[in-house]
């Protein structure tokens, strides 16, 4: 797929470039001082009337704005920290020198105006700014907005005399409230559409990124709606041998970091006794869960089913299909299929929900249960999800409708599987999970097969083949799979395994971890189940996707309606001060 072929959704990962880190308070303070001074030295060539004017007009309120901002944001306890404070503080120095000093060389009589009207922007300004990062209500914001044009009307006071007063508090209210105008409109297409506070949900956002802060997930909730969603799981038994639960959730691991199911593979292990091995189902980011909490639904669902197991001694060797573009590893186990696809070296993108309850029926007509993953091993770039209806999930259905057939004649025996896990010594910021690399190794047949299931999200085109190749070493056939953990992702989706870290400094890793899972073969018994977990809030159907029309067309007018509404200020401003004069 091409970039032009990118769905809404995708494109939401494009607001990423809109998120940046402050700098430190201290580089933004000294860039108001040199700044200030360079204002000095124009101002004292120009025989200003006052000879430290950039210092005392700009540099003085810049200060006063640093270093109380923050404390007086604190009182409504919220967030702000002294480098947003700074830097906040500086950018609106430079918006009030950019509307002053123009002036200064071919008319000083009105140097007052637009100072006066620079006060009044950047008032509106860090009003806007304010509401964004630390507080969406608008009246709890006003003073620390303050702050900064207060002290640049006090010094324009003393440098102008009384009459500045009232032109500065005047030209302060009408661009306060353009400012508030530009708020409400900005605000009001995801209230009308979500019924959500847009500002609200960018200072939950911005808590999440600077303090792990989980306040996002209750506009999740207010959005998402309940579903009722399939989850085939196998459970082998070994004696003497810790058991293995190799569970597929349908339900997507997102939408970032541990909001939501962002670390749903993590919660999972921690849940059971046995050792457990969560792969990628079938969902999109319609299926991100609203909460953490909503985990406890599905492995409810799946302890659940475990009090009527029947236990079967045998498999089959695992079997190589291709239909199309569409590669399965398929392996019987008792009354159970396992079916793992991928796409490779083609790009591996989300299957939609809605084909995990067709490919658990499609598999009914020759087995009781049918375990499909998404292998999610190969990103070229960000795409669009496979959607039921399309030439691609066509190809998806005919291969697991030929697996279903092919593998119900396969032959069965004794079995014995291992597992292993494996930390890495890598980060979630270079693509790995907090479960490292997981390995279940199956003897079949005489057959030995390796299941490499990577903690993170998707891996870059060409990584699977080379693991494949290392794995081929030590065993007959293998498939490498990720958990699609959004635990790697703060703000956008792509972060593939090998994207940071090259696929040669993994592959020892993944050696060992198949090494120890042969080394732990024992003979193991299998029973499969499916449960039905119901009332799993999610995002829901196309959720993401108006989620993100939303706040792109928002993005479409939010520019030429900024400058609208400013230049309208702007020009009652002058026509205020005519008036006055």
């Amino acid at each position: 797929m091409t970039e032009k072929d990118d769905a809404a959704d995708v494109r939401l990962a494009g607001l990423t470039r809109f998120v940046f880190s402050a700098p430190s308070w201290r580089r933004s303070l000294v860039i108001a001082c040199l700044l200030g001074f360079a204002v000095d030295i124009g101002s004292y060539s120009l025989s200003g009337p006052v000879r430290f004017f950039g210092s005392v007009a700009f540099t003085i309120p810049a200060i006063i704005a640093f270093a109380l901002t923050k404390p007086i944001v604190e009182l409504a306890e919220r967030p702000l920290t002294w480098n947003r404070s700074a830097l906040l503080a500086a950018a609106c120095m430079v918006f009030m020198v950019l509307i002053t000093v123009p002036a200064m060389l071919p008319a000083q009589d009105l140097v007052p105006l637009l100072y006066a009207c620079s006060i009044g922007f950047v008032f509106g300004l860090r009003l806007l700014v304010l509401v964004a990062i630390s507080d969406y209500r608008v009246l709890h914001m006003v003073v620390p907005a303050a702050v900064q044009p207060a002290a640049g009307a006090a010094i324009g006071t003393v440098l102008y005399g009384l009459a500045f007063v009232p032109l500065a508090l005047l030209l302060m209210g009408i661009f306060l409230l353009g400012f508030c105008i530009l708020i409400w409109l900005i605000e009001r297409p995801l209230n009308r559409a979500f019924g959500i506070r847009g500002l609200s949900f960018l200072n939950a956002f911005i808590a999440h990124l600077t303090d792990g802060s989980r306040a996002m997930e209750a506009f999740f909730r207010e959005i998402g709606e309940a579903v009722t969603v399939p989850q085939v799981s196998l459970f082998f038994r070994r004696e003497g041998r810790p058991d293995l639960v190799f569970t597929i959730p349908n339900v997507h691991p997102g939408p970032m970091g541990e909001i939501g199911g962002g670390n749903l593979p993590v919660r999972f292990v921690a849940a059971f006794e046995e050792s457990v091995m969560v792969p990628h189902g079938c969902a999109t980011h319609d299926f991100n869960l609203v909460s953490e909490s909503e985990i406890e639904r599905l492995i409810a669902g799946v302890e659940a089913t475990k009090g009527g197991l029947t236990f079967d001694d045998h498999a089959s060797r695992a079997v190589r299909l291709r239909c199309d573009t569409v590669n399965l590893l398929c392996q019987r186990f008792g009354d159970a299929l396992l079916v793992v696809s991928t796409r490779a070296p083609l790009t591996t993108e989300d299957l939609d929900f809605s084909f995990a309850p067709t490919f658990e029926a499609e598999g009914r007509r020759r087995f009781a249960h049918l375990g499909f993953v998404d292998a999610h091993n190969c990103m070229t770039e960000l795409s669009t999800p496979v959607l039921p209806g399309t030439p691609l999930g066509a190809e998806y259905l005919r291969s697991v409708r030929t697996a279903v057939d092919r593998m119900a004649d396969e032959p069965t025996g004794d079995f014995s599987i291992g597992y292993s896990r494996k930390p890495m010594p890598f980060t979630r910021g270079q693509g790995f999970g907090d479960l490292g690399v997981q390995v279940l190794a199956v003897d079949a047949g005489g057959q030995r097969t390796a299941y490499v299931l990577f903690d993170g999200n998707n891996m870059v085109a060409g990584a699977r083949e080379y693991l494949l190749e290392r794995c081929g070493e030590v065993v007959d056939d293998a498939e490498v799979m990720t958990t699609d953990s959004h635990v790697v992702n703060t703000v956008t989706g792509k972060n593939p395994i090998g994207l940071r870290v090259p696929v040669t400094e993994i592959a020892p890793v993944v050696e060992r971890a198949i090494r120890a899972a042969l080394a732990d073969l024992a003979p193991a018994r299998v029973a499969a189940s499916t449960a039905w977990c119901e009332g799993v809030v999610v995002f829901g159907s196309t959720r993401i996707t108006q989620l993100a029309c939303t706040v792109n067309a928002m993005l479409v007018f939010v520019a030429p309606l900024s400058l609208a509404i400013l230049l309208l200020a702007f020009v009652v401003s002058v026509v205020t001060y005519l008036l006055l004069i």
